[in-house]
């Protein structure tokens, strides 16, 4: 039986993100570092407080995170767990809408100011148009989640980061996924003056043709956009409804499933493999 297993785009295993909380001005010198070294980021920010003590002013957020993803983070940043059903949806759907209006895309992603979340919240955030939120529970590895709106990091950026990355880059075996999922503030590089570990950090793991490196948004989607895969019986071919690629490692062959198309998995009798003249008009209207 064929053995199709999911990689990541070009047929990579390993991917790294990194998710800073505040909006802090020294975002600015840490997104310099990232653009330099091909690592992408997602920011999640405080619109509420923008401009203040600090932080990145709202006019200037389009601008300084253009390369990389900016998330919600609540526009005061209060401890939710202790709000009510209605703070809770104006403190998100109020920061989704600030953000928005000088991103110009939607703020789908959220990290739980103070680390701060249960149930209710969780069943919540769907409905405010939240696809993942990120917690503060740091868990050492390289796992994927299991579920978006409990999103555990691998570490905070003063948990073990350089020998962690080391560990990250040596891993090679092609049947799992790795991701390796780093958080903190970037003020914390000024009080800890330690700006030299990222620094190090970011020249280690960077512009590395095995690393797919992602904002926290790209991979969920990436990963939604597998689930939508719709592979035929014989597993001889895949249609692919969604706008992007997903990639497919096939018997160990790395297949690229394009957007809006059936891709042939492998070779088989050409009665079993040859789609209906009209297949992707079909689908498209399912």
């Amino acid at each position: 039986m064929t053995n199709i297993l999911l990689t990541f785009p070009e047929g990579k295993h390993k991917v790294l993100t990194m998710s800073y909380d505040d909006g802090r001005t020294a975002d600015k010198r840490l997104v310099r570092l990232f653009n330099k070294h091909g690592i992408i980021g997602t920011f999640h920010l405080n619109s509420g407080l923008a401009g203040r003590n600090d932080r990145i002013p709202l006019e200037e957020v389009g601008e300084v995170y253009r390369a990389h993803e900016v998330s919600a983070h609540t526009v005061t940043h209060p401890t939710l767990a202790r709000c009510g059903k209605e703070q809770i949806v104006g403190e998100i759907m109020e920061d989704r809408k600030a953000l928005e209006s000088v991103t110009g895309y939607p703020v789908r992603g959220f990290s739980y100011p103070n680390g701060s979340f249960n149930l209710q919240l969780k069943e919540m955030l769907p409905y405010l148009g939240i696809e993942y939120a990120r917690t503060v529970a740091s868990h050492g590895d390289f796992r994927m989640p299991d579920d978006f709106m409990e999103w555990n990091p691998t570490c905070h950026h003063n948990q073990n980061l350089l020998e962690l990355a080391e560990t990250f880059k040596q891993l090679n075996r092609r049947h799992n996924l790795y991701m390796m999922y780093v958080w903190g503030h970037s003020y914390e590089f000024d009080q800890d003056h330690n700006w030299k570990l990222i620094e190090h950090f970011c020249e280690s793991i960077g512009n590395r043709g095995d690393i797919w490196y992602a904002t926290n948004m790209e991979i969920v989607d990436y990963m939604k956009r597998y689930q939508q895969l719709r592979f035929s019986a014989s597993m001889n071919f895949v249609y692919n409804p969604s706008y992007g690629s997903i990639w497919i490692e096939v018997d160990g062959t790395t297949i690229e499933a394009k957007g809006g198309r059936q891709t042939k998995i492998r070779l088989a009798d050409d009665a079993m493999v040859r789609p209906h003249t009209d297949f992707d008009k079909i689908c498209s209207k399912q």
